[in-house]
C-alpha cells in the first residue's frame, strides 16, 4: 500500500504548537467575521445614502422641472436658485440640443441621457464628469415635448464613503490584533492542563516511574488524566508481572540446574577415579534425566504461560470425551499406583486441540500427584463439565484462592516435585476458549477441580478448521 506524502502546508501547520494554532484559526474566524460585517455595513450605507440622494433628486425634479424649464428656456440654472450645492441644471427643448452652458461632464453622454429617456417618463443614472467626479443625473420628460435635466455631485457622498471605509479598516485590523491577543491568552490558559499533563508523561516516560497523575475537574483533561493512569496501572501491572514472572522462572530454574550440575561433578570426579559401580551410574543418569525432564517442562510450562495474546492458534472441532480418555491412558502410566473411574459423555467444543489436552493433562496430573497410593482419582464429563476428583487431603481455605496463580505452591506442596504453573496453565486455556475452572472439596474430601469449556454434545456439520 503506498502511504501518501503529507502536504507541505499542512506538514508545517502542524509543526506549530496547539496555542499558537488555536490563536491562528481564531485570528482568521475573527478577521472574516469582521471582514463581512464591514462590507455588509459598507455597502448598507452605501445603499441607503445612494437611495436617499435618488429620492431627494427625484422629488426635486417633480416638484421644480415645468418652472425650471419655464424660467431658463434652455439656460443652464444658476446653482443659488435651487439653494443647492454642487447641483447642476438644464432644459432641453424640442430639436434645439442640449443646453449651451458648458456641463459638468461630456455633452455626448447627456445627450444619450436624453435619447435613452425617450419614452419614458422619468429615468435616474450615474454619469462620470470631466474632472472624474462623477455625478447622479434625472432626466424628466415634461408633457410639451421639453426635458429636464438635474445632476448633482457624488463628490461630497464618496468622501463620506471613504471615511467611513477607512474607519471599519482601522477598526477591524485593531478587532483583529485584539482577538489574536486574546486567543493567545485564552489557549495559554486554556491549555495549561494539556502542557502540565505533558510534563508529567514525559516525566513518566524518562523515569519509568508509574505513579498516577493528578486529576483535577472534570473536563476533557481529567478524562484524558484518568486514561492515562489506567494505562499506567495496566502498565504498572504488566511490569509487576514480568518481574515475579522472571524472578519465580529464575528460583524454579535454579533448582534443576545445581541438582543438575552436582550430579554431572559427581560423574566426573567418579570418572576420574576410575568409575562408578553400574547400579550407581545408573541411578545418578536416571536422576540427571529426570532433572532434565523437569527443565524441559517448566520451560514449556513458561512458554504457555507467556502467550497472554488471544487465541491464534488452528481452531477446529475438538471431541472433549476422546482428549480425556487418551489423557487418562497417558496418566495411567506414568501413576500407576493411582486407580481412575472415568466417565465421559459426548461434548464437542471448538478451540485449540493442544490446548485443551495440555489443560486437561494437568488437571489429571495434579489429582493423580496428591492421590495416595492405590487411591482412586475419580473423572466425570457430563455437558461439557469436566470434574476430577482425587483422594488427597484437599485444599485448605487458605490456598484455595490462589491455587491458579503462577509459581504459587502451598506449604505441604513444596517438598513435592512440580513449579506450581500447572493448574496456571489450566486457568489461562479455559479463559482462551471461554471457559471456567474452579477448585473446591470432592465429597471424599481431597481436592475437586472443575472445568466447563462451550460446546455442544452433538458435532456440528461441515466444519472447517480456521488457521
Amino acid at each position: 500500500m503506498t502511504v501518501p506524502h503529507p502536504v507541505p502546508g499542512h506538514r508545517w501547520h502542524y509543526r506549530r504548537s496547539l496555542a499558537s494554532r488555536v490563536t491562528l484559526l481564531t485570528t482568521i474566524a475573527v478577521g472574516v467575521t469582521v471582514a463581512f460585517v464591514a462590507l455588509g455595513a459598507y455597502l448598507t450605507v452605501r445603499m441607503q445614502m445612494q437611495a436617499t440622494l435618488d429620492d431627494g433628486l427625484v422629488e426635486r425634479a417633480q416638484a421644480a422641472s415645468t418652472e425650471m424649464c419655464d424660467a431658463t428656456e434652455g439656460t443652464p440654472t444658476p446653482l443659488a436658485v435651487l439653494h443647492a450645492a454642487n447641483v447642476w441644471v438644464a432644459c432641453v427643448s424640442g430639436n434645439q440640443g442640449v443646453a449651451t452652458e458648458e456641463p459638468p461632464f461630456p455633452k455626448d453622454d447627456l445627450r444619450s441621457l436624453v435619447d435613452r429617456n425617450d419614452g419614458h417618463r422619468q429615468s435616474i443614472s450615474t454619469v462620470t464628469g470631466t474632472g472624474g467626479t462623477r455625478w447622479r443625473v434625472v432626466v424628466t420628460s415634461l408633457d410639451d415635448g421639453r426635458t429636464a435635466i438635474l445632476a448633482q455631485s457624488l463628490e461630497s457622498q464618496q468622501q463620506v464613503l471613504g471615511r467611513l471605509g477607512l474607519v471599519m479598516l482601522l477598526f477591524g485590523i485593531a478587532g483583529i490584533i485584539a482577538a489574536g491577543m486574546a486567543g493567545w491568552g485564552v489557549a495559554r490558559n486554556g491549555l495549561r492542563p494539556v502542557r502540565r499533563l505533558t510534563a508529567a508523561v514525559e516525566e513518566i516516560a524518562r523515569t519509568e516511574d508509574l505513579r498516577p497523575l493528578p486529576v483535577e475537574g472534570d473536563d476533557e483533561v481529567a478524562r484524558l488524566a484518568t486514561a492515562f493512569n489506567q494505562m499506567l496501572a495496566a502498565l504498572a501491572a504488566s511490569r509487576d508481572r514480568q518481574r515475579q514472572l522472571v524472578a519465580d522462572a529464575g528460583h524454579e530454574l535454579r533448582t534443576p540446574l545445581t541438582s543438575l550440575r552436582t550430579n554431572l561433578d559427581l560423574l566426573t570426579q567418579a570418572d576420574s577415579a576410575g568409575g562408578l559401580p553400574a547400579a550407581a551410574k545408573e541411578e545418578l543418569l536416571a536422576d540427571v534425566r529426570a532433572q532434565l525432564e523437569e527443565m524441559t517442562t517448566l520451560i514449556g510450562d513458561l512458554m504457555e504461560l507467556s502467550r497472554d495474546e488471544p487465541l491464534t492458534h488452528v481452531v477446529e472441532e475438538i471431541d472433549l470425551a476422546d482428549i480425556v480418555d487418551r489423557t487418562v491412558a497417558r496418566v495411567r502410566r506414568r501413576a500407576p499406583g493411582v486407580g481412575f473411574d472415568v466417565a465421559t459423555e459426548p461434548w464437542y467444543v471448538v478451540g485449540e486441540q493442544a490446548g485443551v489436552e495440555r489443560a486437561v493433562t494437568n488437571l489429571l496430573d495434579n489429582a493423580a500427584k496428591w492421590s495416595p497410593s492405590g487411591g482412586t482419582v475419580t473423572v466425570r464429563l457430563t455437558d461439557g463439565v469436566l470434574v476430577v476428583d482425587d483422594e488427597g487431603h484437599g485444599i485448605s481455605e487458605a490456598d484455595l484462592p490462589h491455587v491458579f496463580d503462577r509459581f504459587y505452591r502451598s506449604e505441604e506442596s513444596r517438598s513435592m516435585p512440580g513449579s506450581g504453573l500447572g493448574l496456571s496453565i489450566v486457568s489461562q486455556v479455559a479463559a482462551r476458549h471461554a471457559g471456567t475452572v474452579e477448585a473446591g472439596s470432592s465429597p471424599s474430601g481431597g481436592a475437586r477441580l472443575t472445568l466447563w469449556l462451550p460446546g455442544s454434545s452433538s458435532p456440528v456439520p461441515d466444519w472447517t478448521p480456521v488457521p
